[in-house]
Parts: C-alpha cells; sequence; structure tokens
C-alpha cells in the first residue's frame, strides 16, 4: 500500500512539471538537435556555455509566462487584446500559425527518418502514421492530460537515450569543464545566433500561460514549476553538444541532419547505440509534431475567438489542420523546402520582438498581475533580453535580405 502511495505521489509531482516540461519537448526539436549536434562536432567542446546563457534568459520569459497564466482568469491574448486591441491579438496568433505550420514539415520528416531509419522502411510510411496518431490523440477525452503524460514520457525518453549515448562515448570531463568558460571560436558567430534562437524561444515561453492554466484545477491559483522542464531543456542541450563533440568532432563529421549523428555511432558502439540515439530523435521529432501543432493551433483559435481550451473541439480542429498542412508539405516535397524556411524565418524577425515586448508589458503591469508583477530582477534582465531578441532579429533581417 506505502508503495502505491508512494507511486501515486511521484506521478502527482510530475504532473506538476507538466507545463515546463511540454515547453521543453515542444522547443527540442529536430532543428534544435541538428543545430546542437553541429555545434560539437565543429567546435567540439568550446561552445557550451551558450547553453546557459539561453536557458537564462528562457528561464526568465518563462517565468514571466507562468505568472501570467497564474493571475488572470482571461488568456495571455485576452489581455492583449484589451490592452492594445483585437488587431493586436490577431497578429500574434496568426503569425504564430504560419511559423508552427512551416516548421511542422520538419517535425514531420525528423520523426519519419527516426522510425525509417530504425527499421529499414520508407520514411513517408511514418510521416502518414505519426501524423494520423498525432491527430487522433486530440479525440482523447481529456487532451491536456494526455499531452502533458505523452510529453513526459517523451523528454524521459530522450534524456536516457542522449545520457546513455554521452555514457558510451565517454567524453573528456576537463574538457567539457572548460567548455564553459566563454569564448567564440572563428567561424562560430552564425551557428552560435542560431542556437540562442532556438533554444530562447519566445513563442514557447508565451504558451507557458496557457499550459499553466490548462494545468490549473477548479478553484485552484496554479504554480509556477516551469523552471525545472527549461532546465531540462538545457541538459538535453548540452547533452547532444557533448555528443557531437566526442563522437563527431574526432572523425571530422560534418552535420546537416541530426539523423547522421546515429550514423557516425554505428561504426563505434554498434547498431544498439545507433538506434539508441535514433530513438531520442524520435522523442524530440514526434514531441516537437504534437506541441508545435497544439501552440500553433490554439493559439490561432484564441486570437480569432473561439477559446483557449485544449479540450474545445473547435480548439481541437485548429491544431489538426496545422498537423494535416505540416505532412502535407513533407510528403510533397520530400524535405523542409527552402523557400518556406525563409518565409517562417521572416515572420519570426518581426514578430518575435513583438510578442517580447508584449509579454514583458503584461508582466509588469500590477492591476493584472497583482503580486506576481515583475521583480526588479526580472525586469532589468527582461529588458536585456528584449534586447537579445531585437539584435537576433536584426541579425536574421541582414542574413536573409541584406547580405
Amino acid at each position: 500500500m506505502s508503495n502505491q502511495k508512494n507511486s501515486n505521489k511521484l506521478i502527482l509531482k510530475l504532473m506538476a512539471l507538466g507545463p515546463g516540461i511540454i515547453t521543453a519537448a515542444l522547443v527540442f526539436g529536430p532543428s534544435k538537435m541538428t543545430i546542437t549536434s553541429r555545434l560539437g562536432a565543429e567546435y567540439a567542446y568550446d561552445m557550451l556555455w551558450i547553453v546557459v546563457i539561453a536557458i537564462f534568459f528562457m528561464l526568465i520569459f518563462t517565468g514571466m509566462g507562468a505568472r501570467i497564466g497564474i493571475s488572470s482568469q482571461e488568456s495571455l491574448l485576452s489581455l492583449i487584446r484589451t490592452k492594445w486591441g483585437r488587431i493586436a491579438g490577431i497578429t500574434i496568433g496568426f503569425g504564430v500559425f504560419l511559423v508552427s505550420t512551416s516548421f511542422q514539415a520538419g517535425n514531420s520528416i525528423g520523426v519519419g527518418i527516426a522510425v525509417a531509419e530504425a527499421s529499414g522502411t520508407a520514411a513517408w510510411v511514418w510521416v502518414l502514421v505519426f501524423n494520423a496518431l498525432g491527430v487522433a490523440l486530440l479525440f482523447f477525452r481529456s487532451f491536456y492530460k494526455t499531452l502533458e503524460r505523452l510529453m513526459i514520457t517523451l523528454v524521459g525518453i530522450m534524456l536516457l537515450s542522449f545520457l546513455t549515448t554521452v555514457f558510451l562515448a565517454k567524453p573528456s570531463f576537463s574538457r567539457i569543464v572548460n567548455g564553459f568558460i566563454p569564448s567564440i571560436p572563428d567561424g562560430s558567430e552564425g551557428l552560435l545566433i542560431a542556437f540562442v534562437a532556438s533554444c530562447f524561444s519566445i513563442v514557447g515561453a508565451f504558451y507557458q500561460a496557457y499550459l499553466v492554466q490548462e494545468n490549473r484545477k477548479p478553484g485552484q491559483q496554479g504554480e509556477n514549476k516551469s523552471a525545472t522542464g527549461i532546465m531540462i531543456l538545457g541538459v538535453m542541450s548540452a547533452v547532444v553538444i557533448i555528443c557531437g563533440a566526442a563522437v563527431l568532432h574526432p572523425q571530422g563529421i560534418q552535420v546537416n541532419s541530426a539523423s547522421e549523428m546515429s550514423m557516425a555511432l554505428q561504426p563505434l558502439f554498434g547498431s544498439y547505440a545507433s538506434h539508441l540515439f535514433l530513438a531520442g530523435l524520435f522523442g524530440a521529432s514526434f514531441s516537437s509534431l504534437v506541441g508545435n501543432a497544439t501552440v500553433g493551433g490554439s493559439l490561432l483559435a484564441d486570437s480569432l475567438g473561439f477559446g483557449k481550451s485544449l479540450n474545445d473541439k473547435i480548439v481541437k480542429s485548429f491544431i489538426a489542420l496545422v498537423m494535416v498542412c505540416g505532412a502535407s508539405i513533407s510528403l510533397i516535397f520530400g524535405k523542409l523546402p527552402l523557400e518556406l524556411i525563409i518565409f517562417a524565418q521572416s515572420v519570426t524577425i518581426f514578430l518575435v520582438p513583438f510578442i517580447g515586448m508584449a509579454m514583458f508589458a503584461i508582466a509588469n503591469d500590477a492591476k493584472i498581475m497583482k503580486n506576481n508583477v515583475n521583480s526588479w530582477f526580472s525586469r532589468y534582465v527582461g529588458m536585456i533580453g528584449l534586447l537579445l531578441l531585437f539584435g537576433l532579429a536584426g541579425w536574421n533581417f541582414y542574413q536573409l535580405f541584406i547580405k
């Protein structure tokens, strides 16, 4: 009986961490894995310090999102509509939908490749299977609870896969420690900025407000336990960089996709290690496939006035629309088209700073936030984070339209 009670307590504690873990899972997708693998492959352990910087700002803004969700019964987009008008809310909701749909194709391809390479079958079959499974999940009675349990499971798979890979690779402990000392190797600037942009996900931080409200039980205020999930995101990022440094860098292997890490593992450690890493890639891809669609679909539904609850049929239909569009793009083109990547980045350039400023203003509003208003520390660090967002947007604009 005591074992059953302890097991139930553990489950309840994990469920309380749900919003933060969901955010970590949707941020850590196949593109994020590719960027982190490349950091390790090209610069060994030298760029580990950037994980600390990116996670620090992600913690600050995710904390803001969580406290906004705790402080108000209204959704964050409803608060933005009240403060700045309906157009502002629709702009954010529609912009996030466009970006989510664009990158959903990459998530579909990632999950297809992970299973196809492990089983020796065609990737397109698994794209169909797992998108169909993703849509099927929407029909569960409590979609949020299903999503929460799924993400916790997939994050567990990722952690097990990546930590085991690191154990097999036997990295240099002293070089890991030295990697947390800031340095910028020649030619690393672009990859460094790409990593910060992918890890410091303002859309993920924004959606934390919704996840906290979904997780809140009737009559309860809710809790801010987002930090644990974001710390897990940091651990997974660092571990994949270390894998790349220990396995790919000594062989001089260039990384163009996350699946190439599994190919490099096979001659060194056998098919077991290769399949284990592919399991991690599957976890990253499928969690992002479901999580990314949930963000894009639910925010569009809320911005158009259809509500925010993940259990509403109309919200589920918007989420399914993102999945169907992403799967269709991946099946038609076989890869994420360059034009679509440029389009998504173009939308992001103008959208992300706007979202960050809106979140920051709401979190500083004492009438809305009451006791959860930003502290002086969150205000000052938040301003630095906004400057970073504008810097990233400026760099992206330069890369796309000027260079």
